[in-house]
């Protein structure tokens, strides 16, 4: 049954094209199996494709809820809804929304959608979803290279927010690497870029001002993989800059900097645009004294581009129980894998992330490039993974063959 829904899901959401973007053989799960480097004991199968420019995605029971960012313009973005029991074609809730990015379901099985400046709360089961869209935050920044929100819901209501920065470290001008201001404008800003704000989740009533809102943390550049623990400490795995040679011809970019991981300090500041790597001076500032900022819990690979991220709760994975998942998207060499982090029974890491999806390379008739994005876990235990650049849906399951 659920290979014959999978070859209906295939059928409908590629109308446009009898090529598939990745060969499949077998089965994972009930679904076509990728051919991709896996953790023993489980495979990745394919849901759906030709889904656009997909990326966060939600789970309520049986339905998936899918963003399709529509691209880098505006008001192209969808909703999407897949449910795995009918075994019907994508459906499109909402369109004409503003580069939506992040989609998180609330206890009360409600929708939370991130769109420019805003994030927005809908029914998902009423009759016209878009009529019940409220704004729930206002005035988040939607300028410059990180207009994007990412977000994390906690058991007490408690919503953390990134805010991206502005800039690559704070040039002055977006065409002038290497040329920062010092002191760095946007951090000053309201709210500041390069943060994470901490909001009370409100029921109902006028929605929150972003400018208002507490900053739980700053000096993050952009935190767009955020995930909690069980007893509510916030995970942060930030993007870190480029060009880092320009500023200083002696430092490799390929090298440097590291992307970060964070177990988040209230009030701690991590030292972007000054700071880098293990509270390193950046080169556009060398006298900096960056003793007096916190360094991050772990260092990632360079560029890896983190920008999904859980704390796998689910039951038909045991290898994964308790581990943190994370989707490196980058297309640098460190990048298009899925890696797990072991947490020790106070949910702080322990040893160094692991290969869980590799080999994600590009090879010409069997897949394409890998680009991990959103992450969720389905009621059954299942992982379904985002991809946008290649517009898919992806399933990590236990492998019963």
């Amino acid at each position: 049954m659920r290979y014959l829904f999978s070859a209906m899901l295939l059928l409908a959401c590629g109308a446009a094209s009898a090529q598939s973007t990745y060969h499949t053989s077998g089965q994972c799960d009930g679904y076509p199996r990728l051919d991709l480097k896996v953790a023993q004991g489980m495979c990745i199968g394919l849901l759906a494709e030709h889904l656009g420019f997909v990326r966060g995605v939600a789970a309520i029971g049986q339905d998936i809820y899918v963003l399709d960012m529509g691209g880098w313009v505006n008001k192209r973005g969808r909703l999407l809804r897949l449910n795995l029991k009918q075994g019907s074609k994508p459906e499109v809730l909402m369109s004409q929304l503003d580069m939506p990015n992040a989609i998180l379901a609330t206890p009360d099985k409600r929708l939370l959608i991130s769109v420019l400046w805003r994030i927005v709360r809908i029914d998902p089961a009423a009759r016209n979803p878009a009529a019940t869209m409220q704004d729930v935050v206002i005035n988040l920044p939607a300028t410059g290279r990180h207009p994007l929100a990412a977000m994390v819901l906690g058991a007490d209501g408690s919503l953390y927010i990134n805010v991206g920065s502005a800039t690559d470290n704070c040039e002055s001008k977006p065409d002038q690497p290497g040329k920062s201001a010092f002191p760095c404008p946007e951090i000053k800003e309201t709210p500041p870029r390069g943060s994470v704000l901490q909001a009370k989740l409100p029921a109902n009533g006028p929605p929150l001002d972003a400018r208002t809102i507490p900053v739980h943390a700053r000096g993050l550049r952009n935190s767009m993989a955020l995930a909690l623990t069980p007893n509510g400490k916030l995970i942060a795995a930030t993007n870190s800059r480029d060009n880092i040679n320009v500023a200083d011809p002696k430092l490799s970019d390929a090298a440097l900097p590291h992307d970060t991981l964070s177990w988040v300090l209230a009030g701690a500041d991590y030292g972007w645009p000054y700071c880098f790597d293990k509270l390193r001076s950046s080169p556009e500032y060398p006298d900096f004294d960056c003793s007096k900022k916190t360094a991050p819990s772990r260092l990632l690979p360079p560029h890896a581009a983190p920008l999904g991220m859980l704390i796998y709760s689910g039951k038909s994975m045991p290898a994964l129980a308790g581990r943190l998942i994370i989707g490196y998207h980058g297309y640098r060499a460190t990048g298009h894998k899925l890696v797990s982090l072991a947490l020790n029974a106070a949910y702080q890491p322990a040893g160094e992330p692991q290969d869980l999806v590799s080999g994600w390379n590009f090879l010409s008739g069997k897949h394409p490039m890998g680009a991990p994005l959103g992450l969720a876990t389905l009621d059954d235990g299942s992982i379904v993974i985002t991809e946008d650049r290649n517009g898919t849906l992806l399933r990590l399951a236990a492998d019963r063959r």
